[in-house]
């Protein structure tokens, strides 16, 4: 049911704002976006200087659209010290709760929650996610010729609308980018999936919106 990346396959490489976008045909994805007020700041522009200086000082130009391939290129310890110094760096600034977390409200994580199940078996094949109180993080698997970047501006700009409305508020609520990963293999599939359901076991019931494909 969820297809996993093919290397052997074409395969497109786009570069946002900040983050690069693989693009392969009906494949899995690991997803994350969060909102707005998440990270501060200086917590994020740290990170990205952090990353930017580590990648340099390995031979690799980090606004390069090939810096993910010559990252998988680098001996598997610096592949390991790379992944646990920044990926999980990035995943436990998520898990400080800042910001406002209205996602821990149920009517709001309701409303990502919908979204995202809206299209299932259309546009996509919708895995597990998890609404955190500040951040999202889902399996899906593209079907067709459905783009990753821009289905997730699709999500983001639907709720940030409704969110809004409920909030009374105004203004950007999810951050610009998001966080899109190809899933490679079984092992990492799983792995993923584990961690989606281990994201709120700190969390009080009904502060979260666990779904379970």
């Amino acid at each position: 049911m969820f297809e996993l990346f093919d290397p052997e396959s074409e395969f497109e490489v786009s570069v946002g704002t900040s983050l690069p976008h693989w693009f392969q045909p009906a494949v899995t994805y690991f997803v994350t976006f969060r909102t707005e007020d998440s990270i501060p700041p200086d917590v994020s522009r740290r990170w990205f200087a952090e990353r930017q200086d580590w990648l340099i000082r390995h031979g690799i130009i980090p606004q390069a659209n090939d810096w993910r391939e010559k990252l998988a290129s680098l001996p598997r310890s610096l592949r390991k010290e790379f992944h646990a110094k920044f990926s999980e760096q990035y995943l436990a600034n998520l898990d400080q709760g800042w910001g406002r977390c209205v996602l821990k409200r149920g009517e709001l994580s309701k409303i990502v929650a919908d979204s995202l199940l809206a299209f299932d078996g259309q546009r996509y094949r919708m895995g597990s996610f998890v609404v955190m109180p500040n951040h999202v993080h889902l399996v899906v698997c593209l079907l067709g010729d459905t783009n990753i970047v821009k289905q997730c501006t699709s999500w983001k700009r639907f709720t940030a609308n409704k969110i809004n409305q409920a909030l009374g508020t105004t203004g950007r609520f999810w951050q610009e980018e998001s966080f899109d990963h190809l899933v490679r293999s079984d092992k990492q599939f799983f792995a993923i999936n584990r961690y989606i359901d281990n994201n709120p076991s700190n969390l009080p019931v009904g502060s979260y919106f666990l779904y379970r494909a």
